[in-house]
């Protein structure tokens, strides 16, 4: 039975070009679709359309038909379209309201009416299904937990359409499989589970129709495997192997805790300057914590650190520190503050000039009339790590940068850091659950565990990690 279907629907945003022409897109109930392609060619576009986001919320021009269980939604408000569509957004933080786990779960059921025993019982099960602590605050969350929430947040709701928009990008591979298998297993119940992923090969065994957006088209792809085997490979390393022997900086007996809540335990381990680390491990095991103690947004409750980044910036964080330091953060929202793409890169640059240089190596000199707001979320990440390397710092922290990418500008994006990182000599250390990339990012290898330091390797720990 048909569950959405498109009617040569086109869209276009305010004042733009078609993003969308004349497209014709179906899905059934009992099935899982994926839809796939290049970053911001409309693919998050076509869940906002199905879950009336588009006009609803957001202005443009749409036309065609959009069918709900054969029924037309035009003029429909969005709080009906709701009740049988529920949508995870590519970005948690954008759904999140409440500052408790089970008040975010009970948030949506109180607007369904849904009575106080079953909005219990509900937030037991789908916490129990989605491994979260009910009692936990949504803000001490990592970005793989937030996921997790706002998804468990979604199934609760019990609406039988559901669409997810990039729900592996934070999400460890244990956590990954396990909300595949979860998608599985609604698939069985007669669920319409429609995904926009481009971790393709996590999806793979789990899809029953692929769809491919290009060129204001959506098609599908007759040949799945052929077409996931081809977006899916590993991205080569192609810097040769360099020895590096000065530290950058030195953790000694490291802790960190949020009142009586361990974060990271005795943490030991030299980051050596110059090379490109990559810390591994599952959600919420520490990995963002120890990014913002280098980057000196939060100070350790015990132990030390000691930087070698510049002798002479040894006290607090300033602005001659983040000058040195550069954090591109899990979510681009939080650093995307200027009008235009082009105000973004000019702000910390050293010159308009270069700022316009680094527009051209991040291929994104074709939106810096744009307001960053109004990217796609891949985009919005090029955007934000243009920003941050046109300050030319020494360092560069980078809290899953591959996010929202697709095939061929994750090869893009890491030919650009690899090119940096040798021919600048800035250090690079990178947090990244994807498999795609990881290798090809690394001379060292950090796997952290419940908060502590477990492994310590170069490239060969990629692979382990990755395979168990």
């Amino acid at each position: 039975m048909i569950a959405v279907e498109l009617k040569h629907v086109s869209f276009s945003y305010k004042d733009k070009e078609n993003v969308l022409e004349n497209i014709d897109f179906c899905a059934n109930y009992g099935e899982i679709d994926l839809i796939a392609g290049y970053s911001g060619k409309g693919k998050s576009t076509i869940l906002s359309i199905i879950s009336g986001i588009i006009p609803n919320v957001v202005n443009g021009s749409l036309e065609g038909d959009v069918l709900i269980d054969g029924n037309n939604i035009k003029g429909k408000k969005l709080g009906e379209i709701c009740r049988s569509v529920g949508m995870v957004l590519q970005n948690a933080d954008e759904q999140i309201v409440n500052n408790l786990v089970e008040d975010e779960i009970a948030f949506g059921l109180e607007n369904f009416a849904y009575p106080s025993d079953k909005i219990a019982k509900q937030i037991d099960i789908v916490c129990k299904l989605m491994n979260l602590d009910k009692k936990d605050k949504t803000k001490t969350l990592s970005g793989g937990g937030k996921q997790r929430l706002i998804t468990a947040s979604t199934i609760a709701m019990g609406q039988k359409i559901i669409l997810f928009d990039e729900p592996l990008a934070n999400l460890d591979k244990e956590s990954a499989v396990m909300l595949m298998e979860i998608c599985k297993t609604l698939k069985k119940e007669g669920y319409c589970i429609i995904i926009v992923e481009h971790r393709l090969d996590m999806v793979l065994p789990y899809v029953d129709n692929v769809w491919n957006v290009e060129n204001k088209k959506i098609t599908k792809v007759d040949n799945k495997q052929e077409y996931l085997v081809s977006q899916s490979k590993k991205i080569l390393d192609t810097c040769e192997d360099k020895v590096f022997n000065e530290p950058l900086f030195i953790f000694d007996n490291v802790d960190y805790s949020i009142k009586d809540k361990k974060i990271l335990t005795n943490i030991n381990c030299t980051i050596k300057k110059g090379a490109r680390t990559v810390i591994l491990g599952e959600n919420g095991c520490g990995k963002t914590t120890l990014i913002s103690l280098i980057a000196r947004l939060n100070k350790p409750t015990n132990g030390k650190i000691t930087q070698y980044v510049d002798e002479s910036l040894n006290k607090r964080a300033n602005k001659k520190w983040f000058k040195k330091v550069g954090v591109v953060y899990q979510n681009p929202d939080y650093q995307l503050f200027m009008p235009t793409v082009r105000k973004e890169l000019e702000f910390g640059a050293k010159s308009k000039e270069y700022a316009n240089e680094v527009a051209k190596m991040f291929e994104i000199d074709n939106l810096l009339d744009c307001h960053p707001q109004s990217l796609s979320e891949g985009q919005k990440r090029r955007v934000s790590i243009a920003a941050v390397v046109a300050t030319s710092p020494d360092v560069l922290l980078l809290d899953e940068p591959t996010v929202g990418q697709d095939y061929n500008g994750l090869q893009k994006m890491i030919k650009i850091l690899n090119e940096l990182n040798r021919k600048n000599n800035i250090s690079i250390i990178t947090i990244t659950h994807d498999v795609r990339c990881a290798k090809a990012l690394t001379d060292y290898s950090l796997v952290f565990n419940k908060g502590k330091l477990v492994k310590e390797g170069k490239k060969e720990l990629v692979d382990e990690y990755f395979c168990c």
